[in-house]
């Protein structure tokens, strides 16, 4: 059987990071002991994968290394990498006693066709991980692989498949740091949250929950304000999901006055320390608000040819604030993660993540993005392409598959 598999040259490889290609290569004939083979039916792909290909190298995230970079002609581990995608696929072949061929799975794959993983010992009726001894044990939720016959969320419907892959990633992160700002009363609390890139997936999720949060408490003292860029600005406002949305250039003459007022959290999921500056900047002039914290969630700034985004050396202050203005901080879900696990019960975080996906998968339909499917090695190759050239706009979203055509093109979510 013949495999597919995207890669792009590593930043430190010298060549273009967005040229990229599809190697062909050979699927084993066996497999190793403890090992699995999927067949990898389609994917997600979204801004979260543009940044997991800019961080590919980046030492505290080493996104290249979670799958194995073909070795062909021309290509090599050294010179390219595999950037990781959420998706959906079939196991066609096992060596593990508990892992059962024909099962449907979920997980954080290669863009192929076909993945051979090798599996940890770890197996349980709802998941197993795949062995990675070489990455940090805070990586471990990227490397479970959820067992969709006893996933309290599946659904098998192929629109709930496609939402999944787009959100499920996203909405996690955003889940978990809204319990953290919650739960830990971080700071002291906050009557106002600032989000920058707000016409994100990672940032209107964390929107809607905090407003979500707010309806089922039934007070409205914690408001959401967004900011983001003036193109997206208007779907930023359709969502209906910030108490008010500015754009970068204005904001900072916008929010005064009593829209100013408060205790303030700053997420940011930029990246950008030029605006990381003018938003402690603002507040450090504004009477009557105080910035109490900046927390980096992500980095929808990075583009796969920034080698070294300015904020992906994971804490290490690469911004100077000015005087008392809080340094930026990182939310690095994974971690929290564990913490909560030590904090509660399996049956209570299961509870709490259904109930949450539960509402999210009947609220989303309502936000406006539109899906996009791509079926075949050129047509993913070209959209690819497409994107490097044309941007992501916020309302669209893919899913990609390197095999033939086999449904609709587009569809409203």
């Amino acid at each position: 059987m013949e495999n597919l598999i995207l890669c792009h040259p590593r930043a430190s490889s010298g060549k273009d990071p967005n040229q990229a290609i599809i190697i062909k290569c050979e699927v084993p004939q066996s497999i190793p002991n403890h090992h699995v083979l999927l067949k990898v039916d389609r994917f997600g792909f979204s801004t979260n994968n543009l940044t997991y290909q800019a961080l590919g190298e980046a030492s505290h995230f080493r996104y290249f290394e979670f799958h194995q970079t073909p070795e062909a002609q021309g290509v090599s581990s050294k010179t390219h990498g595999v950037t990781p995608v959420w998706g959906f696929g079939t196991i066609i072949k096992s060596t593990h006693p508990k892992v059962h061929p024909g099962e449907r799975v979920y997980g954080y794959f290669a863009p192929a066709r076909y993945l051979l993983l090798q599996v940890s010992p770890d197996v349980n009726k709802y998941s197993f991980f795949v062995h990675r001894p070489h990455l940090p044990l805070d990586r471990r939720p990227y490397n479970q692989i959820t067992r969709c016959a006893e996933d309290p969320l599946y659904d098998p419907s192929p629109t709930a498949e496609d939402l999944t892959m787009l959100y499920r990633p996203l909405f996690w992160t955003s889940f978990w740091c809204e319990d953290w700002l919650n739960s830990s009363n971080y700071k002291g609390g906050s009557t106002q949250i600032l989000i920058s890139s707000a016409s994100s997936k990672t940032a209107f999720c964390l929107a809607y929950l905090i407003r979500r949060r707010n309806a089922l408490q039934g007070s409205s003292t914690r408001r959401v304000i967004g900011v983001t860029s003036t193109k997206n600005l208007a779907f930023t406002k359709r969502l209906d999901l910030y108490n008010d949305a500015f754009d970068y250039e204005s904001f900072d003459t916008s929010l005064v006055g009593n829209l100013a007022r408060g205790h303030w959290i700053y997420v940011d999921l930029t990246g950008n320390d030029a605006l990381n500056a003018r938003v402690r900047n603002h507040f450090r002039v504004c009477r009557d608000s105080e910035l109490a914290a900046c927390i980096a969630l992500g980095l929808t700034n990075v583009s796969a040819s920034t080698i070294k985004p300015s904020s992906a050396s994971w804490g290490s202050g690469s911004e100077a604030p000015e005087g008392d203005d809080p340094k930026l901080e990182h939310f690095f879900m994974p971690e929290w993660f564990s913490i909560r696990k030590r904090e509660l019960s399996v049956s209570a975080i299961t509870l709490m993540q259904k109930e949450a996906w539960t509402r999210l998968m009947s609220d989303c339909g309502t936000w406006g993005v539109s899906l996009r499917r791509v079926c075949g090695p050129d047509q993913v190759k070209g959209a690819y392409e497409d994107i490097v050239r044309r941007g992501l706009a916020p309302e669209d979203a893919f899913v990609w598959s390197l095999w033939g055509e086999e449904y609709g093109s587009r569809a409203k979510l």
